[in-house]
């Protein structure tokens, strides 16, 4: 058997963390062996060493990388002001990635790390979990089957807590921007308003956001996009207005029907066939879509933790399938860094009053261009 690929892990306690157990999936990964671990944080260090069995620990993240030379690094943070600097360091030592989402925070951080990766030739996977769902070729065979005849139309929404508007468009929204993107093709424009308490955004409405965001202003969010597929799809958010059960994924709307699918490795699925898009007014009603087939009872069960695990381990072993064939794996920095500009225009759509077209033109954040 080939020797296991050396896998290091960069965290950051305190600052984002592990992400969503970017940590731990390494260790459920035949393919790969954990040799060390980073955090400048002494007790999250700590803790770290304990969780992953590993002895060789480092404050500084770069002096990891050259003492260890791992062939994979998890840069685990979820918060996105390290990642530019964490991915460049990798690539730059020709060291292969699975990375938390967003990929970070302004398009022209996307494009010095699209442009290192390519120099280098290593691979970047982006921990966007549902794009690794067995559910997802599904849905994708029932459209291009005509299950709901022609897809006009998609509607996403995130959570709506607390953090709705511009915070849950960054730090949620970039999972159903992945799915719009993977379902209805390349986003063409962009027209989007982004409002506070009712008003139009203004130089003082800007805050240094967290989860290191960056500059952050906007309660409620309405974007609309025009994709390369021919549909039109729409983004909403309003802070403290979320639905019970949660309204968070994403509607395909066809010109026989409706699909639903939910975020996650097994996210809840269902179709609608019907032109009405009205299961109250016509015969039909929705119908669950499990791993098996519509109205098919699902084979597999799992709760939320190991749903997580699940997704992380089919992105690590895509990643290594991916290093191994050559290829880009299925949630790439390419995918990575069109989510990034399709959350990013609505801030630009909003700043200059007009639609804005793909790619985009501005590749700081928008916010700090705002004037008045």
């Amino acid at each position: 058997m080939a020797e296991p690929y050396r896998v290091a892990v960069i965290g950051r306690t305190g600052r984002g963390d592990y992400g969503h157990a970017l940590d731990m999936v390494w260790l459920s990964v035949p393919r790969a062996q954990v040799v060390a671990v980073s955090d400048p944080d002494k007790v999250g260090l700590a803790a770290a060493a304990k969780r992953l069995n590993v002895e060789q620990t480092f404050a500084d993240y770069r002096e990891m990388l050259d003492k260890v030379r791992p062939a994979v690094v998890s840069i685990a943070p979820r918060w996105l002001d390290c990642h530019q600097e964490m991915v460049l360091a990798c690539a730059e030592r020709g060291i292969h990635m699975y990375c938390e989402k967003p990929l970070c925070r302004t398009l022209a951080e996307a494009d010095a790390m699209v442009d290192a990766c390519e120099r280098t030739h290593v691979k970047l996977a982006l921990a966007h979990q549902t794009r690794y769902s067995p559910k997802l070729p599904l849905v994708k065979k029932l459209i291009d089957d005509g299950a709901i005849g022609r897809v006009l139309e998609l509607r996403g929404r995130g959570k709506e807590d607390q953090r709705g508007g511009s915070e849950d468009l960054w730090v949620l929204g970039s999972h159903v921007m992945d799915l719009m993107h993977y379902f209805a093709g390349e986003p063409q424009w962009c027209l989007a308003t982004i409002t506070i308490e009712g008003r139009p955004l203004a130089k003082a409405d800007v805050v240094d956001g967290p989860e290191g965001i960056g500059p952050l202003a906007g309660d409620r969010v309405d974007a609309m996009y025009g994709l390369s597929s021919g549909a039109t799809a729409f983004f909403g958010s309003r802070r403290n207005g979320m639905g019970k059960p949660s309204r968070f994924g994403l509607q395909i709307y066809g010109s026989n029907g409706v699909i639903e699918i939910l975020t996650g490795y097994l996210p809840s699925v269902k179709l609608l066939v019907d032109g009405g898009w009205s299961p109250g007014r016509g015969k039909k009603q929705w119908q669950d879509v499990s791993t098996v087939g519509v109205g098919q009872p699902e084979s597999v069960t799992m709760t939320s933790e190991e749903q997580q695990l699940a997704g992380n381990v089919a992105a690590a072993n895509d990643l290594l399938d991916a290093i191994e064939q050559d290829r880009q794996p299925q949630a790439s920095i390419y995918t990575g860094r069109t989510a990034v500009e399709m959350i990013i225009a609505p801030f630009e759509s909003q700043r200059t009053g007009a639609r804005v077209d793909f790619p985009m033109v501005t590749r700081e954040n928008p916010l700090t261009l705002l004037s008045g």
